[in-house]
Formats: C-alpha cells, structure tokens, sequence
C-alpha cells in the first residue's frame, strides 16, 4: 500500500529488467524439475535418444548414409538439433504467464519478462545441451567430428534463428491463448506433431523432386534446417531454400504476436481462468 518509488537511470533500468528475467528464467528452467541440473540432463537425455532412434532406424532400412558427403551422425544431428529447438522454444514460448496469470499480480512482472525469461530458459537448456551431445559424440566415436563440419559459426547461427523462429509462432499462440485456450492446446499440438514430417530433418532438399518439394517449403524449420546443413558439409550447397524467408516469417509472426499480445493485455480479464 505504501511505497516509495524510486527513479532510476536508464541505465538502471535495464539492469534491474534484466535481473527480472535472470531470476523468472531460473524459475522456469526449475518448473519442469525442482533440480536444475537434472532438467538440463533431461534435455540432453532427449536429445540423444532421438539421435539413436533415428540412427537405429535407418540401419534397419539398410540406408547408412546420406546424399551428401560427409558424416552421416552429423547429418542426423543437424536435423534433430534445430527440430528440437524450435518445438522446445515454440512450447515454452506458447507457456509462458501470460495477462490472467496470477504472477501478473506482483508488481515488477509482466508478459514481457516472461516471454524473455521463457526464451531463456530455452536457449540456454538447448545450446547446452547440443554441445555436451557433440562433445560426447567427438569424444567417444569420431575424434575429427568438429574438424569435418565446415562452418560452425553458420550451424549455429541457423540453431539461434530456429530458436527466434520458433518463439516468435509460440508468440502468436500466446496472444490467442486466453481467449480460446483449448483451441490453441489442440493447434500447438497438431502443429509439433506435423512437422515431425514437414520440417524434412531427415530429407535433403537437393534431391526432392518438385512435386514433393511444395509440401516442404512453407515451413521455416524446413528452410532452416536445410540452410544449416549447407553450412555442416562442405560439397552441399542449397539450392531450393533460403534463411531469409525463415527471417521473413520471424518477423511477420513477432509483428502479429505482439500486436496480439499487446490487445490481449489490455482485454484480459482474471475472471476468465478463475473457474479453473
């Protein structure tokens, strides 16, 4: 009831804002599992069995490698890594607090700070986990993996534009969450679960005839993930897609997300979840 406000510099500002996501990215990062390192290893854990399952899978198809030159697990993991980013991203972005939450309650905290803290909480678990994965793969089976990708700086900027990608659709299903909750539920999941196929991580985009080629290229991840497989092997060199239409859709999605978002705050009511 009382309070003494104090004026900070902008400076300051910032500094305490991000502090506030810090402190909400922790929180987050620690809701799936109270220990956070076991979180991480979950992660890691995930990873590396959707890895496998892809590896076993095509052994027993009898295709142990692939249309381009190179490492064959490389080929699997670039597909896997950036698959899982953005599904991961677009999730915890579409679960964040939103307007009705009660943590809206406090008086520090709004949508902004835990869009930002979910995004956070995000990357960090991913990136982490993707090293600690190649790591233990360089280490234990192929010494010369990092030697033989051709443009780390490359694959993981296409890791950070699947991430951006994948918050900014989370965004937008976020703005449309309070008012129709169940519809965006059933839509995220359809939408995860289709791009199991419609990503095309385990496809090359070179070699797709053109009638098959359209069922892929409206995707972004799709574009992505082929975009980052140029830059893995060095006698690959896209052809078909381009990450300037993922950066396009990012744009385009962030744009209608927060104008979405920014109309849903200012509509919500608490009274919408108070029977639930």
């Amino acid at each position: 009831m009382f309070q003494v406000r104090k004026t900070r510099t902008p400076f300051q500002a910032a500094i305490y804002t991000c502090e506030l996501i810090f402190h909400s990215a922790v929180r987050a990062i620690r809701n799936s599992d109270r220990n956070a390192v076991l979180a991480i290893l979950y992660s890691i854990l995930q990873i590396m069995v959707f890895v496998a399952i892809f590896f076993f899978f095509f052994k027993i198809l009898g295709i142990r490698s692939v249309p381009l030159r190179g490492d064959f697990l490389v080929f699997l993991m670039t597909g896997v890594f950036l698959f899982t980013t953005f599904n991961k991203s677009l999730s915890a972005v579409t679960g964040a607090e939103g307007p009705t939450s009660s943590m809206m309650q406090h008086a520090p905290m709004n949508t902004a700070i835990s869009i930002a803290a979910a995004m956070l909480s995000t990357i960090y678990i991913q990136v982490l986990a993707v090293f600690t994965v190649f790591f233990i793969y360089d280490l234990a089976f192929n010494p010369q993996a990092f030697e033989e990708i051709f443009d780390p700086i490359g694959c993981l900027k296409m890791l950070l534009l699947a991430w951006i990608c994948g918050s900014s659709i989370g965004l937008l299903f976020l703005a449309i969450k309070p008012w129709a909750p169940k519809f965006v539920s059933i839509l995220e999941l359809v939408f995860t679960r289709f791009n199991m196929i419609a990503s095309g991580k385990m496809l090359v985009a070179n070699t797709l005839p053109g009638s098959f080629l359209y069922f892929f290229n409206w995707n972004p991840l799709f574009h992505i993930i082929d975009q980052s497989r140029g830059h893995a092997f060095l006698n690959y060199s896209p052809r078909f897609t381009s990450w300037e239409y993922a950066v396009y859709v990012t744009l385009g999605c962030t744009v209608l997300g927060m104008l979405g978002e920014f109309y849903t705050r200012k509509h919500a009511s608490a009274s919408w979840t108070a029977g639930k």
